[in-house]
């Protein structure tokens, strides 16, 4: 389990992450979620022990990120920008991880690499961007890491290599029990492969559950009327949108239950339809709720 305990981060006299307290159980996928300069960069930088915490603690089963060896060679860390050792070729690169992990598995990086087909001479600041964080993807699954730290992992890799990555997680959760943390704007992802998801905004955790139960709790209605009533009629706590066209309206709540059942069944409703949600709107919805 990766346990996150009341952590705060201040960059330039100023809080980025305020009062973060998470739980990420061993073997799950977990992804962070939030609209830009929310803090997921800087959560993950803290969770691989790059970033020092003003406030709280990052435990591994139990033992601190920071300073700690044995911990650290158990975390593949991929980033948003992969620009490191941008003058060495690859080749290099896999010599230094086989230094620097004691497990890192340079058979396994052949095996991945009859796929891929990465260039070991080239240099690194040679390979397109795609090509960058496929390296450091291959890279970091190669450590035989217990903890993957993924952050925007597929921007810039093309739709072929997204659906083998995307399995390639699959199957290290399955097969090896990995836990993985992973930040990414492609929320049809983060939908299809996570067990549970937190949304960050201004730098504090907003909502933290399964996708389940978000869509339980975030939905959106449609509802028809014998004749046109006032929005103010609907607007109840939880309810962040009303939208009508005549008599039918589409109410979006974060808060769905029986007080707003009840409400909607007071006003003698022609019929009320659920409508399917993504987690791309229930994203949308949660934010555009906590404006109000």
């Amino acid at each position: 389990m990766i346990e996150i305990k009341g952590l705060s981060k201040m960059i330039e006299d100023k809080y980025i992450l305020k009062e973060i307290n998470l739980k990420v159980n061993k073997g799950s996928i977990f992804g962070l979620i939030g609209p830009n300069g929310a803090g997921k960069s800087t959560l993950i930088r803290c969770l691989t022990g790059i970033y020092g915490l003003e406030e709280g603690e990052i435990l591994y089963e139990g033992q601190s990120v920071y300073e700690n060896i044995d911990v650290k060679n158990k975390i593949g860390y991929v980033a948003d920008e992969n620009n490191f050792f941008s003058t060495f070729k690859l080749i290099d690169i896999i010599s230094y991880y086989k230094l620097a992990y004691k497990n890192f598995d340079e058979e396994k990086f052949k095996e991945l690499n009859k796929e891929f087909k990465m260039n070991t001479k080239k240099r690194f600041f040679q390979l397109s961007k795609g090509n960058k964080m496929k390296f450091a993807i291959m890279m970091a699954m190669c450590i035989q890491p217990e903890y993957l730290i993924l952050d925007e992992p597929t921007s810039g890799i093309d739709p072929i290599f997204k659906r083998k990555f995307i399995e390639m997680l699959l199957n290290e959760v399955a097969e090896k029990g990995t836990t993985i943390i992973i930040s990414s704007h492609n929320l049809s992802n983060v939908e299809r492969i996570c067990d549970t998801v937190a949304i960050l905004n201004n730098g504090k955790v907003t909502a933290v559950s399964s996708i389940d139960d978000m869509k339980n709790k975030i939905k959106k209605l449609q509802v028809a009327f014998k004749a046109a009533i006032k929005e103010e009629e609907l607007k109840i706590h939880g309810v962040v949108k009303i939208e009508n066209v005549g008599r039918v309206y589409n109410i979006v709540t974060t808060d769905y239950g029986a007080e707003l059942i009840a409400k909607i069944n007071s006003l003698n409703p022609l019929f009320v339809e659920e409508l399917d949600l993504s987690l791309e709107d229930i994203f949308i919805y949660t934010i555009e709720g906590e404006g109000k």
